[in-house]
This record gives structure tokens, sequence and C-alpha cells, in this order.
């Protein structure tokens, strides 16, 4: 049960990575290398000129990727925190010798509120999907947040 639960968060993770991707990350990935191989092209920049071009031409993809990354590395710590707590709620209700019948309870019980946490942060991946494209679409990124 758990397990078909982590399969379909992975899945939408994956869907709107690749949405991301398709809609604004790839075409950033061409600028970027139609634009370094200009920096390639110039024969009488020096080296450390055309180095710094072409880490002119990766900054802003580099920083999308970054801040798509860090999304969903704080949506999957948010999903993880609450199975966590429901990790917990279920351990401290065994008590010290747990009977087969509590652990099943227990067992029931955590993957109910685990399901729960799934359903819950699937239901924030639309507005955070709207948000990023929102933010990839300015162009500018706001740098990765801290936890």
């Amino acid at each position: 049960m758990v397990e078909a639960q982590k399969y379909r968060i992975e899945q939408e993770m994956t869907n709107m990575v690749n949405e991301l991707d398709r809609s604004y990350l790839r075409k950033m990935q061409g600028d970027m290398h139609r634009c370094a191989a200009k920096c390639c092209d110039d024969q009488q920049s020096s080296l450390e000129r055309v180095h710094g071009c072409i880490e002119n031409c990766t900054a802003p993809l580099n920083q999308a990727n970054n801040y798509v990354q860090g999304e969903i590395n704080h949506l999957q710590n948010r999903l993880q925190r609450c199975v966590m707590d429901c990790n917990d709620s279920a351990r401290d209700r065994l008590g010290p010798d747990p009977s087969q019948e509590t652990i099943d309870k227990c067992t029931i019980e955590f993957e109910k509120c685990a399901i729960k946490c799934v359903d819950k942060h699937m239901t924030i991946i639309p507005s955070m999907m709207k948000t990023m494209k929102k933010v990839l679409a300015s162009g500018k990124p706001p740098p990765v947040k801290n936890e």
C-alpha cells in the first residue's frame, strides 16, 4: 500500500519535471549551448575570457535548475516529515511489548496516515507547478530557499 503511494508521488513529480523541461528548461538549455558556442567562436579572446563568457551563458540555466530542484526538495522534505510523523505516532501506540493485533492495527493506522500525507501533498503540486512556471517565465528564478 505504501509502495503504491510512493510510486504515485514519484510519477507526479516526474510528470512535473518533464513538463517544466519541455516548457522552459529545454529552451534555456538550447540558448545556453548557442551562447557558449558563440563564446568559443571568438578567436581573439583569451582562454579566461572565453571561460568567463561560457560561465555567463550557463548561469541562467543553472539558476533555473537549482530553483526547480530546490522546490522539489522542499516538497519532498515536507512529505517526508509528514510520513515520519505518522511513523512516530504508530510507534508511540505500540508500547513496550505489543501483541500482533496491536502491531497490525498500528500498521494499518500508519498506512492510512501516510496515504493522507501523499493525498495532501498531491494537492499542493498544481499550485507549486503554477508558481514555478511563473517564476521560470520571468527569467529570474530566486535563490534556493534554505530549509
